[in-house]
């Protein structure tokens, strides 16, 4: 099934602490919005609005895996 993955469905755990990074922390917003483009460009490809080779696809892929991790460390230290 395609699929977007917010990252509060991700890591729903830490919802009240996503909304307030969002809101109060700069560098965190900069990292969120690039995993949501990510994400949705992702998407779009899968859904097959977007032609990309699937080498191409598979390193998006892991980019958002990078993003989610970092994201992930994150939350976790701050």
């Amino acid at each position: 099934m395609i699929t977007t993955h917010p990252i509060v469905q991700e890591f729903p755990e830490y919802l009240d602490k996503i909304k307030d990074l969002y809101h109060h922390n700069e560098e965190f917003q900069v990292l969120l919005g690039s995993y949501h483009s990510l994400d949705k460009e992702i998407f779009e490809i899968e859904k097959g609005e977007i032609p990309v080779t699937d080498d191409e696809l598979t390193h998006k892929r892991k980019d958002r895996v990078f993003l989610k991790d970092e994201i992930y460390n994150y939350l976790k230290n701050n």
